[in-house]
């Protein structure tokens, strides 16, 4: 008999009757903060103007948030949202009792998709050189990404397939088989991938462009390959040769792969100008 590790934390830190402070918010906040952290340096070196930031973090937070519910609700749970469209934009539930229940629902890749609009309606509002800001915020996506699949684990969601590994979790809100913890294995390729980012920054061959297809490609790789020992999120998945997460993850991968060739061919193409000048 394995010693599987029994999970069933408590995902709410108070709870106000009308209002809960869960520990998915907390982790969702700090990874924020500490992505803003990362982003003011930045600006520093760059002699930027700090009073923009807030700015920013406002339209992030916006972009992140609406593209990865439109997401969720586009792409796993039309049928429901479709008939309950105003549970899209709003924290509450309507049927069959009015209940604040937040945004329960996000999905990264549209996440990703609202961050990249986002980040160039900002650019162009207030001059900054778009692609040095899309750089910017790709370097700091997957250590937001590690708090918010921890704040997953927190409640107990997104889990794992069965398994009788010894590092199984049973998550007791879920049922009484043993599973890959598979918020974990995610939180620990994003945090590879940012200390990769982050060495990657400082190279010679890191162009305009390069870290944000790096963040594209690793990224979705990772998240193509865990959905392998993730349980199906939603019920039509079960039919599927690849599950949904895999098939939105297919384009960023590509996406990636397009944008590494384009910088690195932009940036020769801009050598060779001066030099002919």
């Amino acid at each position: 008999m394995l010693n599987y590790i029994v999970w069933n934390p408590d995902g709410i830190i108070i709870d106000l009757g009308v209002y809960q402070l869960r520990w998915y918010s907390v982790l969702f906040g700090l990874g924020f903060l500490l992505g803003y952290q990362f982003v003011k340096a930045r600006f520093k070196k760059a002699e930027l103007d700090l009073k923009l930031l807030d700015n920013l973090a406002v339209y992030l937070v916006v972009g992140t948030i609406l593209g990865a519910r439109l997401g969720h609700c586009l792409f796993y749970d039309w049928e429901y949202f479709s008939q309950h469209p105003l549970e899209i934009i709003l924290p509450f539930r309507f049927t069959p009792t009015f209940e604040f229940v937040g945004f329960r629902g996000l999905a990264s890749h549209g996440g990703g998709v609202g961050v990249i609009i986002a980040i160039i309606l900002y650019a162009r509002k207030y001059k900054i050189n778009t692609l040095w800001l899309i750089d910017t915020i790709a370097l700091v996506v997957p250590l937001a990404g590690i708090f918010i699949r921890l704040g997953n684990l927190m409640n107990s969601e997104i889990v794992g397939s069965v398994t009788n590994v010894s590092w199984a979790f049973i998550f007791t809100d879920v049922d009484a088989l043993p599973r890959h913890p598979a918020q974990i294995y995610e939180a620990f390729s994003y945090l590879l991938i940012f200390g990769f980012l982050y060495w990657l920054k400082n190279q010679k061959f890191n162009k305009p462009g390069f870290i944000l297809g790096f963040t594209f490609l690793l990224i979705f790789i990772a998240r193509f390959l865990i959905e392998f020992v993730k349980a199906d999120q939603v019920e039509f998945e079960s039919t599927m040769a690849l599950n949904m997460g895999q098939w939105l993850s297919i384009p960023y991968m590509l996406a990636g792969i397009a944008i590494i060739i384009w910088s690195q061919k932009r940036s020769k193409q801009i050598t060779a100008d001066q030099t002919d000048q």
